[in-house]
């Protein structure tokens, strides 16, 4: 290697260093707060499922982290206002329901950075960024495998409280299930409550009454004590958010729940991903990517949404199969879900209304 060749390297090697410099956009945050909905960061549903993004992300990016765990809706106001005062760089809240404090929160300070979970805001300032979900498609793909699964042709959903979200979940299991049965029976109630399994076993023993052989389960713990139920029953359950094989069954456990080999899979929604990637942005220095003002949509389209193995449960390959077909047509378009993807509604029923009141 000639003396003027090592020269222009070095002389490379120089530039290439100085440009990473100027170019290197320093952390927008050191640090982070996560504020419950009512429950725990263990409590198998969403939250514990926020609560692994932000840990994910503080041991990779060296984030000094906390979280607040909320007892009743009163308390999400001053839980936020906590973290605050605390001094933290940005805030997680998680849920519909904390919409309106969080808003109102990252109004009022405009120097925290704010990550509302299955939140949405008509205009948001540019320290707030809305994550939602395509629950409607994995919900959907549920629903495929409901119908696919049973043998009374009556499937039922126990949800929580009919927040956008949990809208979604619903209306995209009954379109799932009509997808692959027109003349399916699709059951379906609200209960007023995330943390009632009492209320969610309840629900599920009467649609099990009423020959309902497939039950899902779509709202925090009422839902999980839905599926749990059921899956003691010996009836196929579905569950929701994150593989509920390993948090409501305990499958990684020496004692799994009874009924765990009924669990057919579960409508994922990886709340952890949404997380994730909103506080690496904003560690990376990269308040465009982190998308202030706006809202982060996981979908089929790019993996934030699907469902979980079958485990031990015995679905046939084929169904599996059928499935992920499903799953990359919901991905590259060429099947709809028929559910609005913010509201919820159905799309028909929105037509309708939008047609009689032009009328």
């Amino acid at each position: 290697m000639t003396k003027k060749l090592i020269t222009t390297i070095a002389v490379l090697a120089v530039l290439l260093t100085a440009l990473s410099v100027v170019f290197a956009q320093d952390p927008e945050i050191e640090d982070v707060c996560l504020v419950t909905d009512v429950g725990k960061v263990d409590d198998g549903t969403f939250n514990e499922f926020a609560y692994q993004g932000m840990i994910a992300a503080a041991e990779d990016f060296d984030l000094e982290n906390d979280y607040i765990e909320t007892i009743a809706p009163t308390d999400y106001e001053p839980n936020i206002q906590r973290c605050i005062d605390s001094g933290y760089d940005a805030v997680i809240t998680v849920g519909f329901l904390l919409q309106d404090a969080t808003l109102a929160a990252a109004e009022a300070n405009p120097d925290v950075y704010f990550i509302g979970i299955d939140q949405g805001y008509e205009a948001a300032p540019e320290n707030l960024v809305a994550v939602q979900f395509r629950e409607d498609q994995s919900g959907f793909v549920a629903g495929a495998l409901a119908a696919l699964m049973t043998e009374t042709d009556y499937v039922a959903g126990v949800y929580g409280i009919d927040v956008p979200a949990v809208v979604k979940f619903r209306n995209g299991f009954e379109q799932g299930a009509k997808y692959i049965n027109p003349d399916i029976q699709v059951g379906g109630v609200y209960v007023p409550s995330f943390v009632d399994p009492a209320a969610g076993a309840e629900t599920a023993a009467q649609f099990i009454g009423d020959g309902a052989d497939v039950i899902f389960g779509a709202g925090g713990q009422t839902g999980s004590g839905a599926i749990a139920y059921a899956a003691s029953e010996g009836v196929y359950v579905i569950g929701v958010d994150q593989d509920e094989y390993f948090s409501t069954f305990e499958g990684d456990s020496d004692a799994p729940a009874p009924g765990i080999e009924n669990l057919i899979s579960s409508a994922v929604k990886r709340v952890d991903q949404g997380v994730y990637l909103s506080l690496q942005a904003l560690v990376e220095g990269d308040v465009e990517a982190f998308g202030g003002g706006s809202t982060r949509v996981l979908s089929a389209e790019n993996e934030g949404v699907g469902f979980a193995p079958a485990h031990d449960a015995e679905v046939p390959e084929e169904v599996t199969a059928q499935l992920e077909e499903i799953l990359a047509g919901l991905a590259d378009g060429t099947i709809e879900t028929g559910v609005d993807p913010v509201s919820g509604a159905l799309l028909d029923d929105m037509m309708e209304a939008t047609e009689e009141a032009s009328s």
